[in-house]
């Protein structure tokens, strides 16, 4: 009778341990390969980071820390057009950014990651922040079109004509933006950035940018550190043609990591529409 029970306690110890294993295992693969929290809706909460990695550290001021409070669409959402219809891939997108992008075919690529950057700003009253160029190279600041003050292109010149009253709510800010979008691009946020050329200094805010015709440029929404080793990895938003909402974009070259992308991505980085290098990375 004792022998059976000493059996028995072994069999229920050894059981235990197997299945507390066991579970501590697909915890580790779920957080790493599935890292989506489909009720949650803060891009911080939503998008976890992987098994043995945490967010990088941000201050409270910070792009990083106001960008994981975006909040985003439903899990399914699909993404929509400035006209309404739906962007004719639905297969690269992650999670949509809960940001507008217009009734215009005004808010591309480029255009995404100066909302982004303009949002975070006037979040942070840091209005005289708030300025972008032109292609032509000319400098729109925020803080002129608050006092009515308007640009208007003349001769391939930019002239600054007092036109409408003074404003400084969300309202003005969205009808400045609309305005920067139908002269600026990739071309201007190229120019307006400097270069980052170690890759492992990445950071919230940073984007990827080829300016040109046709260019490309995304947002790093965020970024997270191993643990152990330092190495870091990063998620990424983008708009595209047409003006479309900004959405984080999934990994196709590593699913396991996906949405994350890993800052060891070789020569080239590949996202669903368009590839980088690492010299297209760079800082506002």
């Amino acid at each position: 009778m004792i022998s059976f029970k000493k059996t028995a306690v072994v069999t229920i110890l050894g059981t235990v341990v197997f299945l507390c294993l066991s579970f501590l295992k697909k915890g580790n693969t779920y957080r790493a390969n599935k890292p989506i929290d489909e009720i949650s809706y803060s891009l911080k909460d939503r998008i976890s980071t992987p098994y043995g990695y945490k967010r990088m550290d941000c201050s409270d001021t910070s792009f990083g820390t106001w960008a994981r409070k975006l909040q985003l669409l439903p899990v399914g959402t699909k993404v929509k057009l400035y006209n309404g219809e739906l962007k004719s891939r639905q297969d690269v997108h992650e999670a949509i950014i809960d940001l507008d992008c217009g009734t215009k075919n005004l808010q591309q690529c480029a255009d995404a990651v100066i909302r982004l950057r303009a949002e975070y700003l006037f979040s942070r009253k840091k209005i005289k922040d708030i300025a972008f160029h032109y292609t032509s190279g000319d400098l729109i600041p925020f803080s002129r079109w608050q006092k009515g003050e308007r640009p208007v292109v003349v001769k391939n010149k930019v002239v600054w004509k007092k036109t409408s009253s003074a404003c400084n709510d969300y309202t003005c800010l969205k009808n400045y933006l609309w305005n920067v979008y139908n002269y600026a691009g990739t071309l201007s946020v190229q120019k307006e950035t400097k270069a980052i050329s170690d890759i492992h200094q990445i950071q919230p805010g940073d984007i990827f940018v080829i300016g040109g015709s046709p260019g490309h440029a995304v947002t790093i929404i965020d970024v997270a550190i191993h643990n152990k080793t330092g190495k870091k990895i990063f998620l990424l938003c983008q708009s595209y043609m047409p003006a479309q909402q900004i959405h984080i974009l999934k990994n196709f070259n590593d699913p396991t990591l996906s949405p994350w992308y890993d800052e060891s991505f070789g020569e080239t980085l590949e996202t669903p529409e368009w590839d980088f290098t690492k010299s297209n990375l760079r800082r506002y």
